[in-house]
């Protein structure tokens, strides 16, 4: 059974940072293979792309997030990271991690939701001004 696991989340005032981490089991291949994503959903707003790593390590970041957000991931350990500084109340939203592997590890739509096969339970992150 997959299982993608968020931690990290937290709340912080605005200029503060926050590491996210995703520790991902069950996968039906190997973590290297997989897209891994970042999405985020705020109350009342649809689920929105922040960051996608692909394979070979490369990255696509949302324009809210370039310059302050980092995706990285340890291949090692199943783990997905999202390292986030500069954070702004407008970044305040449930933090999700999720994966697909349609793509051999390319991330073609990696800022489209349907895209994806395996979703976290989430991590709230909460800035205040």
């Amino acid at each position: 059974q997959v299982s993608l696991e968020e931690s990290g989340g937290g709340s912080v005032q605005a200029g503060g940072s926050l590491r996210l981490s995703c520790a991902a089991s069950g996968l039906l291949a190997r973590f290297y293979d997989y897209c891994m994503g970042w999405f985020r959903q705020a109350p009342g707003m649809e689920r929105e792309g922040v960051a996608a790593i692909e394979s070979d390590g490369s990255t696509s970041l949302a324009d809210s997030a370039k310059g302050r957000f980092t995706i990285s991931k340890d291949d090692a350990k199943n783990t997905l990271y999202l390292q986030m500084n500069s954070l702004k109340p407008g970044d305040t939203a449930m933090y999700y991690c999720a994966a697909q592997s349609w793509f051999g590890g390319r991330c073609p739509r990696w800022g489209s939701a349907d895209a994806y096969d395996y979703w976290g339970q989430g991590t709230q992150v909460t800035v205040s001004s």
